[in-house]
């Protein structure tokens, strides 16, 4: 099981050895250009950018007392990260299990997915959904759905 915060330190430091370059060429111009880049990689790869995540378990039991979807993912996928960002403020009603840091959650992805742990993964009314269509999420969190 990973680290939530492995992938964004790794980033931030590359960033820094990268930057190294430029700043003992005399152009900190770029140097600084260089380590905001990957501290915005940092940052959109890190648990910042998703809703706090809970247990499988009690994912599973939200999301039977209010029928909102699970989200199974991890930091450093873009395709979550692309969910996340397209779902909006909306994103905090779902149920969001970080895989890397609950071993039930990776279990159940895999599950539902032959083996792989392919993410994001949705579950909505016990159904798992692979990668699905952010506006199609949306739509599972209306009061129509």
């Amino acid at each position: 099981m990973k680290r939530p915060w492995t992938l964004p330190t790794l980033l931030v430091l590359c960033g820094l050895v990268v930057a190294t370059g430029p700043f003992r060429e005399g152009d900190p111009g770029i140097g600084a250009a260089v380590v905001a880049a990957f501290a915005v990689l940092a940052a959109l790869n890190s648990p910042l950018i998703h809703p706090r995540s809970i247990s499988a378990s009690e994912a599973a039991q939200r999301s039977e007392r209010d029928g909102l979807p699970i989200v199974y993912w991890r930091p450093g996928c873009a395709y979550c990260l692309r969910l996340r960002l397209r779902l909006g403020r909306g994103a905090r009603r779902l149920h969001w299990v970080d895989i890397w840091r609950d071993p039930d959650g990776a279990a159940a992805v895999r599950a539902a997915n032959g083996g792989d742990e392919t993410v994001p993964t949705v579950i909505v009314s016990g159904r798992p959904y692979v990668n699905p269509d952010p506006a199609w999420v949306c739509d599972q969190l209306s009061p129509s759905a």
